[in-house]
């Protein structure tokens, strides 16, 4: 996950917390809905703690929790009881909270008094704000201290802290309440076999403002929040599915609600929807992240990947940097707001230190070029794409051997600047830890894809001398790579070079992404496949970002024996592109059961103990859930068995599924394809398309338009099998 480093390394939350997103505001919470500052609780508006403490208390008791069921992943029903004084009895009074998070806090409370009798109830909410950096409370350091103040106003509280210059303001609202500097408070008596209720919320103000007013928390299906017109708006322009495995159904289901969630606009141009890393420390702009979950999620909504791509061309680099990273043509790695600069990577706002978003963000941009956008929306980026190719031979190849390697320019950065961005995560064999500069395989393999990718888009603009070139570039590229990173007596490729040009010899998942790519040659895929199926690889439930048999393998490591669901989708499509459909099935059909164990959600990562000794899937940790390309994982795994691609400007939709047969028959309406809608019926492995725009045909066979680019060149890539690819 982005972010992640020995220096910035989130905590757990802790067993039965409940975190609730949308958009740019989180909320963490125990299982009886209170929050504490001491642990990594509260609400989270663009990266600021703007409530610390929520602590509901009947006659002075916390409630007994019973059951948290998440409605949708903005909205919880927590339900608890107010344990009786001489605890020994079954409580009559039952409270439930229903909470949404937008931004800010909006919660209705209600007792309901199962007894004969009537039940004098006093009800309070103690509320502090700490106003707390995201890092500052992730990593248990908060080390601002805010002058604070606090105004009470009938039912109203209004906490400000001033720290330097900056101004900080929340206001917590109840209906009914007598506020106090500390609580809101109520006096109520609730009727026999009666109930009672209010409404709360906690909004951030800006200075020298009131807090907006709180959108009703919806009640019986009869209200809708701008958060439920927020979701059904998203629902009414991604596609509806009916599958016979009702399980799959659901998590594909669970994965769009969770997509729709992490949707974040780019404050400088509304219009522009980006797709947030993940809940709960990554709701923000990721280059790396962002890049992959939009890409994954072109045939659920293509216009996430557009809105991400002219979000990060904005924030291209512009200028050398060496703190904050930035170099020329650069794409960055996460976008921080009101973070203060000394807890943010690289002591900025923006950070660049990504070695692989740079050619990804060419690669999406091929991606999204196929989906039917208009060409001067396409053509308004390419510049940005030429910007970044520049980076890649100019900064990204510092020592001209035609690799893009990486080491960070300060101590505040990332050690490791690859997806695998945790401080031991590019390892040897042996266990020892690779030294910089290092030359990750994937991210070679993504620059070969970013020049095809540059090359296609010139040769659908008629500049077919400038597609040669690059791809020519590009085959190049490959051949060096299966000479330097191919390890023949292991039967693997490298995960990298180091800084002395030595294979970095570990067998890691990194490989598996490279088939994706097509930059694998032909001869070597069939000892990559069985060893990325191989028992010390594939755990049961997925392929290990390491082996067994390493030296740094550990089950429960962030990146040293882990299961990561996005990387599997990547592997399970590569190796479909090179006709290996059991072997993509196989791990398709694990991580979808997998799945089934945290309610149709997968996680950022889980354990890589072995499904023979642990029954169930180990959950990690410190996992975020949901994370943006976890939740986009059941698309691709989806879309790479039914071979699902797209090329507008060739007039042409592909598709040859290979689902397996317990997947069932599949049905899904409302499919976006170039600015209109299709219907897709598969039933037994074959397949009908209805409502395709005019000059779209649908095709059963591989891509032609592929070929004829790489011939041009003479570029020995295989023929089309898989579902998603950059070419």
């Amino acid at each position: 996950m982005a972010g992640w480093n020995a220096d910035t390394a989130a905590g757990p939350v802790g067993a039965g917390t409940n975190t609730l997103v949308e958009g740019s505001s989180f909320c963490i919470s125990l299982a009886n809905g209170d929050m504490h500052p001491e642990h990594p609780h509260g609400v989270f508006h663009e990266d600021t703690r703007i409530v610390s403490r929520w602590n509901l208390a009947v006659n002075g008791q916390p409630l007994e929790p019973l059951t948290a069921e998440t409605k949708e992943p903005y909205r919880a029903l927590f339900i608890g009881r107010v344990p009786r004084s001489d605890g020994y009895a079954d409580s009559p009074l039952i409270v439930e909270r229903l909470r949404e998070v937008a931004a800010g806090l909006f919660e209705e409370i209600t007792i309901r008094n199962y007894s004969s009798e009537p039940a004098e109830c006093s009800v309070s909410v103690s509320v502090e704000a700490d106003f707390a950096d995201l890092f500052e409370v992730k990593e248990a350091r908060v080390q601002r201290h805010w002058e604070e103040s606090r105004r009470s106003d009938g039912e109203s509280l209004t906490i400000e802290a001033v720290w330097h210059d900056v101004l900080k303001r929340v206001v917590i609202k109840g209906s009914g309440a007598v506020a106090t500097p500390d609580a809101l408070t109520y006096q109520t008596l609730v009727p026999p076999r009666g109930q009672w209720s209010t409404r709360l919320s906690a909004t951030p103000a800006a200075a020298g403002t009131g807090a907006p007013s709180a959108p009703p928390v919806h009640q019986a299906g009869l209200q809708e929040s701008p958060s439920d017109r927020r979701r059904r708006e998203w629902v009414a322009k991604i596609p509806r599915l009916h599958m016979g495995n009702r399980s799959i159904e659901r998590t594909l289901r669970r994965s769009y609600d969770d997509l729709g969630a992490l949707r974040i606009e780019d404050p400088a141009h509304p219009e522009r929807i980006v797709v947030a890393a993940g809940a709960p420390w990554f709701m923000t702009l990721f280059g790396r992240d962002s890049l992959w979950a939009s890409e994954m999620a072109l045939p659920v909504d293509p216009s996430l990947a557009l809105g991400t791509l002219q979000t990060l061309a904005d924030r291209q680099g512009k200028v050398v940097d060496p703190m904050s990273e930035e170099e020329p043509g650069k794409i960055l790695h996460e976008v921080r707001l009101g973070v203060s600069s000394g807890l943010a990577l690289g002591g900025k706002s923006v950070y660049y230190g990504s070695v692989d978003a740079t050619p990804q963000f060419v690669m999406t941009l091929g991606s999204v070029s196929r989906w039917g956008f208009a060409k001067d929306i396409i053509a308004a980026l390419i510049p940005h794409a030429d910007r970044a190719l520049d980076w890649v031979r100019d900064y990204g190849d510092k020592d001209g051997d035609g690799f893009v390697e990486y080491a960070r320019l300060n101590d505040q950065g990332l050690l490791n600047q690859g997806w695998k961005d945790s401080w031991d995560g590019v390892n040897f064999a042996d266990g020892t830890l690779a030294e910089p500069p290092i030359a990750l395989c994937e991210v070679q393999a993504l620059v070969y894809s970013a020049l095809l990718s540059r090359a296609w888009m010139a040769y659908d603009g008629g500049d077919a001398s400038m597609a040669a070139r690059l791809t020519e570039e590009a085959a190049r590229l490959k051949k060096r790579f299966n000479e330097k990173f191919w390890l023949p007596e292991r039967g693997w490729f490298a995960v990298a070079l180091d800084g002395r040009k030595r294979p970095v010899d570990a067998c890691a998942s990194n490989m598996g992404q490279c088939l994706w790519h097509g930059i694998v040659d032909d001869d070597k895929v069939p000892l990559v496949a069985e060893r990325l199926m191989s028992p010390e690889m594939f755990s049961g439930w997925g392929v290990r970002t390491l082996a067994t048999d390493m030296g740094a393998y550990n089950p429960a490591s962030y990146h040293n024996g882990s299961v990561w669901p996005h990387d599997n989708a990547i592997i399970a499509a590569g190796l479909m592109r090179y006709g290996y459909v059991e072997e993509a099935q196989r791990i398709a059909t694990a991580l979808l059961e997998a799945a089934d164990y945290s309610n149709g959600r997968l996680p950022e990562l889980f354990c890589g103990f072995s499904r023979e000794q642990v029954a169930e899937p180990v959950p990690y940790p410190t996992a975020c859930s949901p994370q943006a390309w976890a939740a986009t994982t059941p698309i691709m795994l989806i879309t790479s068995l039914m071979r699902y691609d797209a090329h507008v400007s060739r007039g042409g939709f592909w598709m040859d599924p290979a689902l397996p047969e317990s997947f069932g028959d599949l049905h899904i309406s409302n499919a976006p394809m170039a600015g209109g809608r299709m219907t897709i019926n598969i039933s037994g492995s074959e397949p009908s398309v209805e409502g395709l725009p005019e000059g779209i045909r649908f095709h059963r066979e591989h891509r032609p338009w592929l070929t004829e680019l790489v011939a041009q060149a003479g570029l020995d890539t295989p023929q089309r099998d898989g579902a998603v690819s950059s070419d």
